[in-house]
C-alpha cells in the first residue's frame, strides 16, 4: 500500500448519539483501569486478612499477564463475530470476576479469580478503541480523544484515592464489589445504546496463532516481572524465557502467513508504514506512563517529603495537561484534518520533560518538579491518543479490532517492560549507596547520616530512570518524523468492512 495514499471519499457517518454511546464505552474502560490501582492500594489490608504474603505479587501479575494475553484474542473475535456482543461479553466476564474476587477466602482463590477478571479486562481494552474506530470517521475522532484521556487520568489519579477510601471506610472486598453496579450500568447502557453493523464471518478460529502468541506474551511479561528482582537479568531462567518468546514469535509469524483468518493480520504492520510507527509511539507512551506513575510519587514522598496519603494527587501536574492538551489537539485535528505535528511536538516535550526530571536532586522544589511534570503531561497529551488515531487510520475497518487490540498490547507491554527495566536500573543505582547489610527501610528511618545516604540513593536511581525514558522518547520522536500525513475525511456513508480507511474507493463503470 502506498505510504501517501489518499483517504476514501466516503467514511462512516457519526451516529447522532455517538457521545452517549461512547460514554458507556468509557465507563467500561474506566472500570478496568481503576481496578488495578484500587487493588494495589488495598493489598496490605487484603494480605492482613487472607495471608499469603509470599504470593502478593501474583495478585497484580496474574491480572496484567492475562489482560495482555487475551487482548488480541478479544480484538479478533470482535472482528469475526461482531463488536457489540463481544464487548458486552468482556464486560460480563469482568463483572463476574470482580464478584468472585470479593468472595475470596484465600490468596489462591483471589489469584484465580483475578485471572478471570483479567480476561474480561483484556476485552474491554481491546474493544474500546475498536468501537471508536467503527463508530466515528477519521476526521471526527479527535473530538473524542479528550474522553479517553480523561478516563486514563481519572484511572491513574483516582485509583489510589478510591482504594484508600474504600479500605479505610469499608471492608477490602468492596474494592471489588464497587465494580458491580458500575459494570452493570455500562452493560445495560451499551446493550440499549450501542448499534454497530454486525456481520458474522464464517472462518476457523486461529487456535495455533492464539497459543503461540499467548506463549510469547507470557514469556515476555514473566521475564519483565522477574528480571532484576526474583532472578538476575543474565540468569538461565530469564534467558530461557527470552528464547521461548523469540521462538514463539517466529513460529507465530509463520502461522499467521498461512491461515485464512489470522489472529493478527500481518498486513496491518506491512500495509501502511504509519501503523508500526504508531506502535513505537504507543510503546513509548506506555513506558513513560507506567514508569513515571511509579517512580515520581516515590521520589516526591521519599526525597521531597510529600505525604503518602494523597499519593494520587502528586500526579495532577502531569495528568491534567494530558486531558487539556489531548482535547485541544483533537479539536484542531477534527477542524483541519492535520495530525502529524502533534506527535512530533509531543515527543519533543516528552524528551525534554523527562530529561529535566533526570536532573532533580534532594534540593529540587515541588514547584520545579511540577513544572517538569507539566512538560511530560503536555507531551503525553499530544502523543498518546494521537498515536492511537494514526493507528486507526492506517488499517481497514475489517481489521480494526485486531489492529487496536495490538495497540493495547503494545501499551501494556511497554508498561511491563518499562517497570521491569526501571526497577533494575533503580536497584543498580541504589545499591552502591547502601552500606553492607543495610536495607532501604532501616536507612529511611535511621539517623541523619543514614537518611542522607538513602536520599542520595533514591535520587540517583530516579535520575537513571528518567534519563533512560528520555532516550526511549527520543526514538519515538524519530518515529513521529517518518509518519506520512494522509488528509482525514469527514463523515459520509459507511465504508464497506473490508475497505482500508486510507485506500481510495473505486466504483465500477
Amino acid at each position: 500500500m502506498s505510504g501517501n495514499a489518499a483517504l476514501p471519499s466516503t467514511t462512516p457517518a457519526v451516529p447522532k448519539n455517538a457521545r452517549w454511546v461512547l460514554l458507556g464505552v468509557m465507563l467500561a474502560m474506566l472500570l478496568s483501569m481503576l481496578d488495578n490501582m484500587v487493588v494495589s492500594t488495598a493489598m496490605p489490608t487484603i494480605v492482613g486478612d487472607l495471608g499469603g504474603l509470599e504470593h502478593i505479587s501474583w495478585v497484580v501479575t496474574a491480572y496484567t499477564l492475562v489482560t495482555a494475553v487475551t487482548t488480541p484474542v478479544w480484538g479478533k473475535f470482535g472482528d469475526l463475530y461482531g463488536r457489540k456482543p463481544v464487548y458486552l461479553a468482556s464486560i460480563a466476564v469482568f463483572i463476574a470476576g470482580s464478584a468472585l474476587c470479593g468472595t475470596s477466602h484465600s490468596m489462591g482463590e483471589l489469584i484465580a479469580f483475578r485471572v478471570l477478571q483479567g480476561i474480561g479486562a483484556g476485552g474491554i481494552g481491546a474493544g474500546a478503541f475498536a468501537l471508536i474506530g467503527a463508530l466515528v470517521p477519521p476526521r471526527e475522532r479527535g473530538r473524542y480523544q479528550g474522553m479517553t484521556a480523561s478516563v486514563m487520568a481519572i484511572g491513574t489519579i483516582g485509583g489510589p484515592l478510591l482504594g484508600g477510601f474504600v479500605t479505610g471506610h469499608f471492608d477490602w472486598r468492596w474494592a471489588f464489589y464497587i465494580n458491580l453496579p458500575l459494570g452493570l450500568v455500562a452493560l445495560v447502557w451499551l446493550w440499549l445504546k450501542l448499534h454497530v453493523p454486525a456481520k458474522r464471518i464464517k472462518a476457523k478460529t486461529d487456535w495455533a496463532g492464539i497459543g503461540l502468541l499467548t506463549l510469547s506474551i507470557t514469556a515476555v511479561v514473566l521475564a519483565a516481572t522477574w528480571a532484576g528482582s526474583t532472578y538476575a537479568w543474565g540468569s538461565w531462567q530469564i534467558l530461557a524465557l527470552g528464547a521461548v518468546a523469540i521462538t514463539g514469535l517466529a513460529l507465530f509469524v509463520q502461522v499467521e502467513k498461512r491461515v485464512r483468518e489470522p489472529l493478527l493480520p500481518l498486513s496491518v504492520f506491512t500495509g501502511h508504514r504509519n501503523y508500526p510507527l504508531a506502535m513505537v509511539m504507543t510503546l513509548s507512551a506506555g513506558v513513560v506512563t507506567f514508569g513515571a506513575g511509579l517512580y515520581l510519587p516515590l521520589f516526591q514522598q521519599n526525597v521531597q517529603g510529600a505525604s503518602a496519603t494523597g499519593s494520587g494527587l502528586l500526579m495532577l501536574p502531569m495528568m491534567i495537561p494530558v486531558v487539556i492538551v489531548s482535547t485541544i489537539a483533537g479539536k484542531v485535528m477534527s477542524a483541519t484534518g492535520k495530525y502529524k505535528v502533534f506527535p512530533v511536538v509531543g515527543t519533543v516535550f516528552l524528551t525534554t520533560g523527562l530529561g529535566l526530571l533526570a536532573t532533580m536532586t534532594a534540593g529540587t522544589s515541588f514547584l520545579l518538579t511540577s513544572l517538569y511534570m507539566i512538560l511530560v503531561g503536555i507531551g503525553l497529551g499530544f502523543t498518546m491518543q494521537m498515536a492511537g488515531t494514526i493507528a486507526q487510520n492506517s488499517v481497514s475497518l475489517r481489521d480494526m479490532g485486531a489492529a487496536m487490540s495490538s495497540a493495547s498490547l503494545f501499551r501494556t507491554l511497554g508498561g511491563s517492560l518499562g517497570v521491569a527495566v526501571f526497577g533494575s536500573l533503580f536497584t543498580r543505582a541504589v545499591q552502591p549507596h547502601l552500606p553492607a547489610g543495610a536495607d532501604p527501610d532501616s536507612l529511611r528511618n535511621g539517623p541523619a547520616g543514614a537518611q542522607g545516604s538513602y536520599l542520595t540513593a533514591v535520587t540517583d536511581g530516579t535520575s537513571h530512570i528518567f534519563l533512560t525514558a528520555a532516550v526511549v522518547c527520543a526514538l519515538a520522536f524519530a518515529a513521529a518524523l517518518f509518519v506520512v500525513e494522509v488528509p482525514l475525511k469527514k463523515a459520509g456513508p459507511p465504508v464497506p468492512a473490508d475497505t482500508p480507511e486510507n485506500t481510495p474507493l473505486t466504483t465500477a463503470g
